[in-house]
């Protein structure tokens, strides 16, 4: 069971693409979009017409989807979230929020050639996800700005991570290709969250992040890196798409998974990082049924297909789609 650690002490659309708007902007663009903001921000993750956010029921299938699908393993999809048992903390990736007030730190990076060299809003009261990835994921509710690390730690006043990433959650924009994130695939981590506010309201409305154990040496748009060493011929590279097939039944399930599931046909899951075959992430929080976890260990990976999603790119830099 993964747990947070707060403080620990370790040794060691289409004008959308630019960032830099104002934060009023930001809550103008929050104020006219339909989707849910994350939880105690005005902040929308990313535009609407960002890849994350992009309808893919209707995209044709990989001509690659089943030997993806196969290499990736035959297992049931698998929660990587969920409650805890009394006195634990929640299992899955924390968010913490922060105002513009809030005070930053240098970083010392084991990658910094591929890491954002800025000052991170980091403090005692930063949630850092348990067990060995360790992502930290930091939302500054003034100017909708997102931070991301993996691997972060502190020894005394010192930050120390693997690699970190910053995003204006406003901008359609990229990283450069061959970079890394705090993910594998060079994305940023929240938009792919399921996150307790949106599932409880009823929407989920964009893709989730899941991992696979064995990739290819490859990365496709919108991913920027890749960690692999397989032909993608034969395993799936990071970027690559899956939805659930449009006559899965939802017979059975609760009202909670019924949203997951919507969600999983319509929008689909996106391939970031490697780690335990069909598992997908979630926010740490104490609100998830324990109904909803159960349920969703029962979806079957073999209903998912793999989908092409090169007619969505408009440019290699942006995540806008047409």
């Amino acid at each position: 069971m993964a747990t947070f650690l707060v403080g620990a002490v370790v040794v060691p659309p289409a004008a959308a693409d630019a960032p830099g708007a104002s934060a009023a902007s930001a809550v103008t663009a929050a104020a006219k979009s339909k989707r849910k903001t994350v939880a105690g921000t005005r902040c929308t993750v990313f535009p609407d017409n960002n890849y994350w956010n992009a309808d893919v029921s209707k995209l044709p299938v990989h001509k690659s989807s089943t030997r993806w699908r196969k290499a990736i393993g035959t297992r049931n999809l698998h929660p990587d979230f969920g409650s805890a048992g009394p006195g634990e903390q929640p299992y899955g990736i924390p968010i913490t929020v922060v105002s513009k007030s809030a005070k930053k730190s240098k970083v010392r990076f084991y990658y910094p050639d591929e890491s954002d060299r800025v000052k991170y809003p980091l403090s005692s009261k930063t949630k850092i996800e348990g067990g060995g990835d360790r992502h930290a994921i930091i939302v500054n509710k003034s100017t909708c700005r997102l931070y991301e690390l993996f691997d972060l730690s502190r020894s005394g006043s010192r930050w120390y991570a693997g690699s970190g990433a910053t995003w204006s959650l406003k901008s359609n924009k990229l990283r450069k290709n061959g970079w890394t994130s705090a993910d594998a695939a060079g994305l940023p981590i929240l938009p792919g969250l399921l996150r307790w506010n949106e599932v409880k309201a009823g929407k989920v409305e964009h893709a989730i992040r899941f991992t696979a154990p064995v990739t290819a040496n490859k990365h496709i748009w919108p991913a920027k890196h890749h960690a692999g060493s397989r032909s993608v011929k034969t395993h799936p590279p990071m970027g690559a798409r899956f939805r659930l097939k449009k006559n899965f039944s939802t017979k059975g399930y609760s009202k909670e998974a019924k949203v997951v599931i919507k969600a999983m046909k319509k929008y689909g899951i996106v391939l970031a990082d490697n780690g335990s075959g069909w598992y997908f992430q979630g926010e740490a929080s104490t609100k998830w049924p324990s109904r909803l976890i159960s349920d969703l260990k029962r979806i079957p990976s073999s209903a998912f297909v793999a989908v092409d999603t090169s007619k969505l790119k408009v440019r290699s830099s942006s995540a806008r789609v047409r």
